[in-house]
Formats: C-alpha cells, sequence, structure tokens
C-alpha cells in the first residue's frame, strides 16, 4: 500500500503543479479562452492564489515523505487540496457541467486516499 500512495501522490502532484502552474502563468482571460470558463466569476487575483496554492500543495506531496523532513505535511497538503477540490466541484455544479464534475471527485476520491493512508496506517 505504500507504494500504491507514493504512486498516487506522485500523480496528484504532477496534476495539480501542472494545473497550478497554469494559473500562476497565465492571464485569467487566456485561462478563460483555453478551457478553464468556470473561473470567470473570480477575480484574477484569487485564481493565482489558488494556483499558487495548488502548486505548493504538490510539493507539499512529495517532498516532505521523501526528504523526511515534518511529513505530516503530506497529508496536510492532500487536506489542503481537497479544500480547493470541494470548491471546484461547487462551482462546476453549479454551471452544471457534469464532466468536470466527475473528473474533479476522481481527485477528491484519490486525495482522500493519501490523507486516509498518510494520516493513518501508512504515515511515515
Amino acid at each position: 500500500m505504500n507504494v500504491a500512495l507514493w504512486a498516487i501522490a506522485g500523480l496528484l502532484a504532477v496534476v495539480f503543479a501542472v494545473i497550478g502552474g497554469l494559473k500562476l502563468a497565465r492571464p485569467k482571460e487566456q485561462l478563460l479562452t483555453s478551457g478553464m470558463e468556470a473561473l470567470a466569476p473570480f477575480p484574477a487575483g484569487l485564481i493565482k492564489l489558488i494556483g499558487a496554492l495548488e502548486v505548493l500543495a504538490a510539493i507539499g506531496l512529495i517532498l516532505p515523505g521523501a526528504l523526511h523532513i515534518a511529513p505530516v505535511l503530506v497529508p496536510l497538503a492532500a487536506v489542503g487540496l481537497l479544500i480547493i477540490m470541494v470548491g471546484a466541484v461547487v462551482t462546476h455544479a453549479l454551471r452544471r457541467e457534469v464532466g468536470p464534475v466527475l473528473r474533479n471527485l476522481l481527485l477528491v476520491a484519490l486525495l482522500v486516499v493519501v490523507a486516509w493512508g498518510r494520516f493513518g496506517p501508512y504515515a511515515f
């Protein structure tokens, strides 16, 4: 199970590093035209903040456990991303976007597994 948790955390880290990096690197208008229309009601500063939090949490899913420095940050990073993803699910549900809701629920499920495993029986 430890290997599976590492694999899931690694996959999640890549996903959130890419998505968060896009939010940090691109202006709001470019994000909206590239398929992230659900961000339209949010101010540009909030989008940048979410992107920064996603990138930091992606790092937090891997580095603390790999370096054995404050490994409790791994499940905390997963919980932080869970909070962001619940907001994403609600946002897409209000827009009646089934595909993004399902994708985000998959990410939520994977984050729950990492948080459960690293807080619980497979803590570092």
